[in-house]
């Protein structure tokens, strides 16, 4: 997903009280009351009462816990709609963070949510980007039961285990993308939207972005306000000029990928690195220019410890849906779409 510009990041928030009660909370408006949230928490764009959403925040960080209480799920299976928001939105939060094993604590959770997701049809693009993302919790777990812990110092608790580095995840990635099995639509967007890449320049494997993005489910929302089978911002896609309104062109599949490949082929040139690419189409240009200047560094690994836990196994799990779906490399991709 890529993350919001600067023109969206700026006073692109619901309400000021949040932030002087949980400062840091919640930086962006669709963490809080964009789209689904709007809908089931009924903010309306109005400013909630804090105690309430103290109240909401208590249960969300009980739901990110690694050892869940049964009476936490047993909320989350009965459908109540504050409490599978209040996960969805703290979750996508917790992949904004720097530390990947802690995803592994949402595994649980996301199983019970998922189907509560696929219900309805207004929360079902919700449950298309969570289901996306479903194998982030499983390599995190891996990492958290395999990844030796540093020693212990005396009259210390134990350290937490090691950040995984990024061969070790691509490694992992490998793995569990040879367990999978292509999504339903690939057989259909893949000989349809390749041609799109081709036109943009960009190499025509990148079509399969879309399975780490969507799932190739065209009405995919994240709770951040992305949207689509690329899962384009508003912002990035007016930029790159889709409309979003009164039609959203990022729900169109064609008009989605045109996005996506332009996107990409301006970072490539930003960056000159498909990893950095990658890595800029998930966790922002910004983000990942700042970060190579103050480590003074030029590669996505000497920088995937300072990136969103997200975007460190974003680009490690594309190069591995890359491997087995094309059989090929990201550094053996060219612009003709040929190795």
């Amino acid at each position: 997903m890529p993350a919001c510009g600067a023109a969206e990041n700026v006073g692109d928030r619901d309400c000021g009280c949040l932030e002087e009660w949980y400062p840091g909370c919640m930086t962006r408006r669709g963490f809080l009351g964009r789209g689904l949230g709007l809908g089931l928490l009924g903010l309306g764009g109005r400013c909630a009462r804090a105690a309430q959403f103290g109240d909401l925040l208590g249960l969300g960080q009980q739901l990110l816990g690694g050892a869940l209480d049964p009476s936490v799920l047993e909320a989350l299976r009965s459908g109540d709609p504050s409490h599978v928001q209040t996960w969805l939105n703290l979750a996508a939060s917790e992949m904004q963070g720097d530390r990947v094993l802690d995803l592994a604590a949402l595994e649980d959770a996301a199983g019970v949510v998922l189907p509560l997701l696929e219900r309805s049809s207004e929360t079902r693009g919700y449950a298309s980007w969570l289901r996306a993302r479903m194998d982030y919790f499983k390599v995190a777990d891996f990492f958290r039961d395999t990844l030796p812990r540093p020693g212990r110092l005396p009259n210390q608790p134990e350290p937490p285990p090691m950040t995984p580095t990024p061969e070790q995840e691509r490694k992992a990635w490998k793995k569990q993308v040879e367990q999978q099995s292509q999504p339903k639509g690939a057989a259909t967007w893949v000989p349809r939207l390749k041609p799109v890449f081709r036109k943009a320049g960009v190499p025509q494997e990148f079509v399969w972005l879309a399975e780490v993005e969507s799932a190739f489910d065209p009405g995919a929302m994240s709770p951040a306000g992305a949207a689509g089978m690329y899962q384009l911002m508003p912002a990035t896609a007016r930029d790159l000029g889709l409309k979003t309104a009164p039609r959203d062109e990022r729900l169109v599949p064609e008009k989605s990928a045109q996005g996506a490949a332009t996107y990409l082929g301006r970072l490539k040139k930003q960056f000159g690195d498909w990893r950095l690419a990658l890595a800029a189409y998930n966790a922002g240009p910004g983000r990942v220019a700042d970060t190579l200047k103050r480590r003074r560094a030029k590669s996505f690994d000497a920088i995937a410890p300072d990136l969103p836990a997200e975007t460190q196994m974003y680009v490690p799990k594309f190069e591995a849906v890359l491997q087995r779906r094309e059989g090929l490399a990201l550094g053996t991709l060219k612009a003709s779409g040929k190795a």
